[in-house]
């Protein structure tokens, strides 16, 4: 299949793509919110008067002004406005309403707030301590709609959940085979203890919503790049006690999500427009952006493994930490699953456990919990063949899981192909001719994989009397997914890609669909899309049967044409077809086709990543000089923008490897909120990146044997990054990111 160029490229290299903040409303009122300078600390009073003299300020509002008052917080979406106590810093406190964003951002300075600190709840190992103080004074508070869950789309799950307390909010445990019994078969055991920072997403694009009350009926409208269409406008409608008809959700253009844009600042937008009965812009600065959204969390592995010369893992055990911040974070059954079931193992027994601290509740990030999980696998089955003296990667092909084989979860794993780029891993000329690397450079690999997500989808497909076919979808294009659409409706219809159109509708027209994230829309919407796609044929083929007085199956479909097969001459355009159901009096019925998809089994991904490095070992700065993606992709609908999004996720997982981290200090305050202190990769940092495209296993349910492509080009970054420095200094950096302080202190000690 041929690529096509992302439909709405134009528009955003144009400057003409309409985003949130482009949104202006008649008597449209500003909001900024008053942030928490503190981590842990009880408000005790909150004094607005200053801020509410200020000329042009319309209103401030505290929690009590809002309809949301009275409602407890019980995960990031639901903590609309602080009352009487605040768990991280930049939790939201207040909010300032005035005729500018101008006087908005002078007035929240004007907001006084007492505080009364309490001690805050900082570093993961001490939170998870019984005699760490808590959080939450009632008691662990679990979380009731963690977004990393929606993004996953039922990504993991089973294991044994045991008791927790403290601050401990869920413990998830995977046992399987005879632990003792794989140690003592091992003829090498390795322990490590990896630990991975915390990470934003860095979008482009801070925080802004517009939500507004229509005068006639009541109903709420939100303006929003929010990734998830429906759980948006469920989240609004439960938090503000509507009925969901009366909330109506219009996505915008998104600057960039990877797992942030679910529900966090719609219900309060919302809240203030009902407040004030008024239409209001709510916008965040970078800085509060980076304190007040739901980052990927920070963990500690501590993990052993043991093994054989002849190939076998015998055995693997993990207790790792995760760090949830205010609220659950639904990371454990990820983190989990995907730790233990990547390779075959005589005997396992990991512990995942989330814990809370006082920040922000984190959230999806691009295969939310892979990216740790793998850096915590992959360097650690790295360390073991370096013991045992073997090919790290014909180690892998030796142990990886396949089709049908048992998850740690329960589960088995449906159709995969993880043997099929660890072998175009194993000959790539990079990896064989690794031993010819100069003095200072370093190869290494990584396996990452993504069980793929799935959600239930609809579409329609119907056709206008100028030839043109809509595809009418609840789906948010983020990253192409409207492209691969058309292509599927293209090459199922047997007509061009231009004469088709995606219309992805707002909340109370468009067709159902999951959200944007867990790479599910082209395996999930785009079953629906082909559903509707070949209802549309059948009609067309029926209309032109009597137009052409020929069976149905007599007929085929190309390049927009229906003819009747072996008579040339004999056909007519599909545009003409679409024109007989527009006709006064006519006799053919419109082209209009819905499809449906609920898919249950899911379509996992995995990705072999290979990276050279060079090392300066006297200051311990790390340079990538090359990097390799090879990925399960099933069939690329479009190759380059397949190539595009593996391009973009291999980025992401450089800067989780070297530079990126959200510092907190001992008081829990962020201290790298703004990109002069969180450090993303600049291009020169950047390598040319390979992508390799492996097409030799279709999904046997995705839409022409496509899968999803979107987190898998994260995953195994980290990890190869951090075995290819292994490589080069002779010495494990066991904790993100490899900094040079950290890379000079190994090669060093």
């Amino acid at each position: 299949m041929e690529g096509l160029p992302i439909t709405d490229a134009d528009e955003k290299l144009t400057g003409a793509a309409r985003y949130p903040a482009d949104v202006d409303l008649p008597g449209m009122r500003h909001a900024r919110v008053v942030l928490s300078p503190l981590a842990a600390a009880n408000i005790t009073d909150i004094d607005t008067a200053a801020a509410a003299a200020l000329d042009g300020v319309v209103a401030v509002l505290t929690a009590a002004d809002l309809p949301t008052a009275g409602r407890p917080a019980t995960d990031r979406n639901s903590a609309i406005l602080a009352t009487d106590r605040v768990v991280w810093h930049g939790q939201p406190v207040a909010v300032v309403v005035a005729e500018t964003a101008t006087a908005a951002a002078d007035a929240v300075g004007l907001v006084h707030v007492d505080y009364e600190p309490t001690p805050p709840v900082v570093d993961l190992d001490d939170a998870a301590s019984p005699n760490s103080p808590l959080v939450w004074s009632h008691g662990v508070d679990r979380g009731a709609g963690a977004s990393a869950d929606v993004h996953a789309g039922g990504a993991a799950g089973g294991g044994v959940e045991e008791q927790s307390g403290g601050n401990v909010a869920v413990t998830k445990r995977y046992v399987s085979g005879d632990l003792a019994a794989g140690l003592e078969a091992a003829d090498e055991i390795v322990e490590l203890e990896l630990r991975t920072q915390t990470v934003h997403q860095g979008y482009l694009e801070p925080h802004t919503v517009v939500a507004t009350v229509d005068p006639l009926d009541g109903t709420l409208i939100v303006y929003t790049s929010t990734q998830g269409l429906f759980g948006t406008r469920d989240s609004v409608a439960r938090l503000l006690g509507l009925e969901r008809e009366y909330v109506k959700v219009i996505p915008m253009t998104v600057g960039g999500g990877f797992g942030a844009r679910y529900g966090i600042f719609e219900p309060l937008a919302g809240a203030i427009a009902l407040a004030i009965e008024g239409p209001v812009q709510l916008s965040l600065t970078r800085s509060e952006d980076f304190v007040a959204s739901t980052p990927a969390p920070a963990t500690i592995a501590r993990v052993t493994a043991g093994g054989t010369r002849d190939g076998r893992l015998t055995a693997l055990v993990a207790d790792i930490l995760t760090e949830s911040g205010a609220f659950s974070g639904g990371l454990a059954g990820i983190v989990g699953t995907l730790f233990g079931s990547v390779y075959r193992c005589d005997a396992v027994d990991v512990t995942v456990r989330e814990v809370l601290t006082n920040k922000s509740m984190v959230g999806a990030y691009r295969a939310p919990g892979a990216p740790q999980a793998a850096y915590a696998l992959e360097c650690t089955i790295d360390e073991l063949c370096r013991a045992l003296d073997v090919d790290p990667l014909q180690f892998r092909i030796g142990v990886a899981k396949e089709t049908g084989d048992p998850m740690v979860d329960d589960r088995t794993w449906p159709n995969i192909g993880l043997t099929n780029v660890l072998a175009e891993a194993a000959a790539h000329p990079l990896w064989k001719n690794r031993g010819d690397a100069a003095p200072g450079r370093g190869v290494g690999a990584a396996v990452g994989g993504w069980p793929g997500g799935t959600a239930p989808a609809a579409a329609v497909c119907r056709a206008d009397s100028d030839g043109v076919f809509y595809l009418h979808v609840g789906s948010v294009d983020i990253t192409g997914t409207n492209t691969a659409l058309q292509l599927i409706a293209s090459e199922v219809i047997g007509i061009p890609a231009d004469d088709i159109r995606v219309v992805n509708g707002d909340s109370t027209v468009a067709p159902q669909s999951g959200p944007s994230g867990g790479s599910m829309i082209t395996y999930t919407v785009g079953n629906a899309v082909r559903d509707a796609a070949e209802g549309a044929r059948a009609q067309i083929l029926e209309i032109a049967a009597d137009m052409l007085e020929a069976a149905p199956d007599d007929l085929e479909i190309e390049n927009g044409a229906v003819r009747v097969k072996g008579a040339p001459g004999s056909e007519v355009a599909v545009g003409k077809i679409a024109a007989q159901g527009s006709r006064f009096g006519g006799k053919y019925a419109p082209i209009t086709a819905h499809g449906r998809s609920a898919i249950t089994n899911q379509a996992p991904v995995f990705t072999v990543q290979l990276v050279e490095v060079e090392v300066d070992r006297e200051t311990g700065q790390l340079a990538v000089l090359r990097d390799v993606v090879i990925q399960d992709v099933g069939r690329a609908l479009n190759p380059p923008l397949v190539a595009g999004q593996i391009h973009g996720g291999a980025v992401q997982g450089l800067g989780w490897a070297m530079q990126e981290e959200l510092v907190f200090d001992e008081s829990g305050t962020a201290v790298t909120a703004s990109f002069s202190g969180y450090l993303l990769p600049e291009a020169t940092q950047v390598p040319a990146i390979e992508a390799v495209l492996v097409e030799s296993n279709p999904s046997p349910i995705g839409p022409l044997g496509a899968r999803g492509v979107g987190e898998p080009p994260i995953v195994a970054g980290p990890a190869a990054v951090a075995n290819a420095v292994r490589d080069a200094i002779g010495a494990r950096v066991e904790r993100l990111p490899l900094t040079p302080e950290r890379v000079w202190a190994a090669a060093h000690r």
